[in-house]
């Protein structure tokens, strides 16, 4: 083999090596997206669950609040009658 044949030789080795080396990046970077963009996709989900529940709690809340004012109302209109009872 000449110099010149074994050079060419070496190019189209070392193209052919590098092309490999290319498509094998190329396919664990395309794999790795695909995880990532999965893993996005179950983030957002669970935001969006996360807000629900927020929301469900701040009803809850607001509905709590509500009965802890009756309560109190009522437990004030108790007192006064009370009081007024006591006085008669």
């Amino acid at each position: 083999m000449t110099n010149a044949s074994s050079t060419y030789l070496s190019i189209v080795v070392g193209a052919i090596v590098g092309a490999l080396i290319s498509w094998w990046v190329f396919k664990i970077q395309k794999k790795t997206t695909a995880k990532q963009d999965e893993t996005l996709r179950r983030i957002d989900d669970l935001e969006e669950s996360h807000d629900r529940v927020l929301k469900s709690i701040q009803h809850f809340q607001q509905h709590q609040e509500g009965l802890l004012n009756k309560i109190v109302s009522l437990e004030e209109k108790i007192d006064t009658l009370v009081e007024a009872h006591r006085h008669d």
